[in-house]
């Protein structure tokens, strides 16, 4: 919801101030709600990447998200409109995959140099199955030949046991509270999932 909207700042319609202020209704509504990274939890890194297809309702672009947690809270995000059309959905998840693990890369190495030391393997799922048989498989087809330079360099943080892939049911991925208009219920549910805390709620 925000992500369309921020598009609108500079010109903001009158169907615009309406979304604004029922954003700004909900955030009135959980002052205490914010990130909290707890001394309990391990510092575990897991991301999530999504690639929604068409999603954006005005230009039918590809809209895609990850989102990073350490110890179970989110610390980096990012959502972007795609301009460049692929050649199916899974190339879509798997080239975004490949950007995830970039930022991943450069997370570990930001976080040595605060004195944060990761030495197990980073996780990232996504909600494509044929992107991570394609991350999981050096044998590419000839459908992914195009691409072979990305499966390369991902194929080879997961040789290295820098990362682990894994499929998310999209019912499952958090990534989805960034792009999609949710339900209650799911955005609820999703919310909590990503760590996100009420520290006004009676302990």
């Amino acid at each position: 919801m925000l992500f369309i909207l921020s598009q609108f700042v500079q010109a903001l319609k009158e169907e615009n101030f309406e979304v604004a202020q029922g954003v700004l209704q909900y955030l009135k509504g959980t002052p205490g709600y914010g990130v909290l990274l707890q001394s309990t939890y391990d510092l575990q890194i897991h991301a999530f990447c999504d690639v929604n297809g068409g999603a954006c309702p005005l230009t039918r672009q590809s809209i895609t998200v990850y989102l990073v947690t350490l110890g179970g809270s989110p610390i980096s995000w990012k959502t972007k409109k795609e301009t460049i059309i692929s050649h199916s959905p899974a190339e879509d998840e798997y080239r975004y995959m490949t950007t995830t693990t970039s930022e991943l890369i450069w997370l570990k190495v930001l976080l040595a140099s605060v004195g944060v030391f990761h030495t197990s393997a980073m996780y990232l799922s996504c909600d494509s199955q044929a992107a991570v048989r394609i991350a999981k498989n050096l044998i590419l087809y000839e459908r992914t030949k195009h691409i072979e330079l990305d499966c390369h360099f991902v194929w080879e943080q997961l040789k290295a046991r820098d990362l682990i892939f894994s499929y998310i049911h999209t019912t499952q991925q958090p990534a989805d509270i960034v792009t999609k208009a949710l339900g209650r219920k799911q955005f609820t549910y999703l919310r909590v999932k990503l760590g996100k805390i009420d520290a006004h709620a009676p302990t």
